[in-house]
């Protein structure tokens, strides 16, 4: 009896050893292929691998686990985290995989430096949790921080850039080519906005409709001034209005609002700021007041 549990016990540690190498085995002859650096994203992931060494240190971790990740993703969640990466103007020329691999890189960090400091502490696991919770969320937070603040920097340049198109056409030049003036006498070729105009002409350039191309501008950065321009461009070209002076109108309606949403922001700023100043004057309160409570307690003691 006792030989037929010992050889069980023993059968099953083989069995689950071999189970396990043959995980880990799988795991680690997955095939890796070669970073892609075609398209607009592998022309982010070429100038994140120039620009970032925080990049160039992850980029070949990233994509070896983004390779065992892949199978592990459906095609919804694939879409999901692309769309994400898109709107942040592909960030980093991530694919899917790898974001989520940034991700697990990111909380296997947190979790680390949680525990050298829970361990230099001499505290409990609460650090580890905190900081596994704070690399967990990073990745996250950085692509929607960089969503926001891209679509927020498309929005305030494009009233000007369609006053831009507006001169141009006024001045006799057809769309395409007010588009090019416009990107190649920018002073800023990195901003979100120039880039944006830049992918139209190219998509212009590769057979694309004009109307594809201003939806496909309208799908990466979707926001109401955004909408209306798609809007009123395509709408000029369908029913043969003059695109000049459609412009101008487009112009006028974009300067309005933006001149109101710098008065709704200034106007919750003062309510922002009550938070704040309710916790200032509460310190300032303990300062004053601690000092005669401590008098009076004392003076009492003494007595």
């Amino acid at each position: 009896m006792n030989a037929a549990l010992f050889l069980l016990r023993n059968g099953l540690s083989i069995t689950a050893f071999f189970a396990l190498w043959l995980l880990s085995y799988t795991v680690a002859s997955t095939p890796v292929s070669g970073a892609s650096y075609l398209g607009l994203r592998g022309l982010q992931r070429s100038r994140a691998e120039r620009d970032s060494p925080l990049f160039r240190q992850l980029e070949p971790t990233l994509r070896w686990l983004g390779a065992r990740l892949k199978p592990l993703l459906s095609d919804t969640t694939r879409a999901r985290i692309d769309r994400q990466i898109m709107l942040a103007g592909d960030f980093w020329g991530l694919l899917p995989e790898e974001a989520v691999a940034l991700t697990t890189v990111s909380l296997l960090g947190g979790l680390s430096a949680g525990a050298a400091y829970g361990a230099l502490l001499s505290r409990g696991p609460l650090y580890i949790v905190l900081a596994g919770m704070v690399g967990l969320m990073l990745p996250y937070l950085q692509l929607t921080g960089t969503e926001q603040e891209r679509r927020k920097r498309v929005q305030n340049g494009l009233p000007y850039v369609i006053d831009l198109l507006s001169l141009g056409l006024s001045a006799g030049l057809d769309f395409p080519s007010a588009l090019k003036q416009v990107v190649d006498k920018s002073s800023s070729s990195g901003d979100a906005l120039i880039g944006e105009l830049n992918l139209i002409l190219k998509e212009l350039q590769v057979g694309k409709t004009r109307k594809q191309a201003l939806e496909q501008l309208a799908e990466r950065v979707p926001c109401e001034a955004v909408r209306e321009f798609v809007g009123a461009v395509c709408q000029a070209e369908e029913r043969g209005n003059p695109l000049g002076q459609v412009l101008e109108i487009q112009a006028e309606a974009s300067r309005q609002r933006r001149s109101t949403r710098a008065e709704e922001a200034a106007s919750k700023a003062s309510v922002k700021m009550l938070a704040p100043m309710l916790l200032i004057f509460a310190a300032i309160l303990l300062l004053i007041v601690t000092p005669m409570v401590l008098q009076i307690q004392n003076s009492f003691t003494s007595d």
